[in-house]
């Protein structure tokens, strides 16, 4: 029963997306986590915040079923320059206080 307790209402297929190394011409970046609902209630994505104005988010906006999958699709507009980056988006959900920190990382190159 404690392990019960301690299951998290919800999961993510992966916590960190690495574009890995992307060239400073290849234009947008966009990638998706799915999101996934343990809970035996609806789920509900309430906001997601992008740590600057470089990331367009979406993501599923009507409730997710117990045991159904929604998803939050983010786009880096990679016009920042060359070196690395690691951006956040900050994710609040109807299942737990605490939200859930979702990375974007890779390394931008100029084109040869």
């Amino acid at each position: 029963m404690l392990a019960a307790a301690l299951a998290a209402p919800i999961q993510f297929d992966k916590t960190v997306h690495d574009f890995g190394e992307i060239s400073a011409k290849a234009g947008k970046q966009t990638c998706t986590f799915t999101v996934i609902n343990d809970a035996d209630e609806d789920l509900s994505i309430l906001a997601v915040v992008p740590s600057c104005g470089c990331t367009d988010v979406v993501w599923t906006r009507e409730a997710i079923a117990p045991g159904a999958k929604g998803e939050i699709k983010a786009t880096y507009s990679n016009d920042e320059g060359t070196g690395t980056f690691d951006k956040t988006l900050t994710v609040y959900t109807s299942a737990q206080k605490k939200p859930v920190i979702l990375h974007l990382k890779g390394s931008v190159k100029n084109a040869k």
